[in-house]
């Protein structure tokens, strides 16, 4: 298993995986959860899908997709203000140090245990990206069982930022995630991974 952060400029390298993220989320989203969000040939995408964009991506050896996460920068267009700018009672941020994360899911198909490795590495991945290339926050819009049961129960501290709304059968809410080396040390002593994941290998900042 592989935690890749992948942009457009190194797409090419991770042709496999890229593709095969797509059509992840064509099953967890389009499949599964019945989502009315573009598709084609069993490939979801959407407008936020830009060069802007970074994919944490958790592999197997065949460079098959078990897990993902969209990251974009809140200077760039972003799921949240363009689409849900009732779900938060803030204001909608506009910064280098705060991105949006979405498109977050794991295989269904994985036994469990699986299942709880990959997600594991996908949240270490988000807080080691994010560490490294100075990002506070990530702003996102998950179901709230998510946030609690995920993301917090990894260690991530979660903020709640808006009132809940009922969408294709969950309640979902816009939260703050903290990003930081104490919460990417939080995580790492709570999913016992204690090492670094991401490829490329990045430099995190102390």
């Amino acid at each position: 298993m592989r935690t890749l952060a992948v942009s457009w400029e190194t797409v090419h390298q991770h042709g496999e995986a890229w593709i095969s993220h797509h059509q992840l989320r064509y099953r967890m989203f389009v499949e599964r959860q019945k989502w009315s969000v573009p598709n084609y040939r069993h490939i979801e995408y959407d407008e936020f899908d830009t060069p802007a964009a970074t994919y944490i991506l958790v592999v197997d050896d065949q460079n098959h997709a078990l897990g993902t996460t969209r990251l974009i920068p809140t200077t760039r267009p972003y799921m949240v203000k363009s689409l849900w700018p009732d779900l938060t009672e803030l204001e909608l941020p506009q910064s280098d140090s705060i991105w949006e994360a979405s498109r977050f899911g794991c295989d269904r198909e994985i036994d469990s245990i699986t299942r709880r490795d990959v997600v594991a590495h996908l949240i270490l991945g988000c807080q080691e990206f994010g560490v490294a290339n100075g990002i506070s926050r990530y702003l996102g819009v998950m179901p709230t069982w998510v946030f609690k049961y995920v993301i917090s129960a990894n260690g991530c501290p979660v903020t709640y930022i808006g009132p809940t709304l009922r969408q294709y059968g969950h309640e979902i809410v816009a939260a703050y995630i903290d990003v930081s080396p104490s919460t990417l040390e939080a995580v790492r002593c709570q999913t016992g991974v204690r090492h670094a994941l991401l490829e490329p290998k990045l430099t995190l900042v102390a």
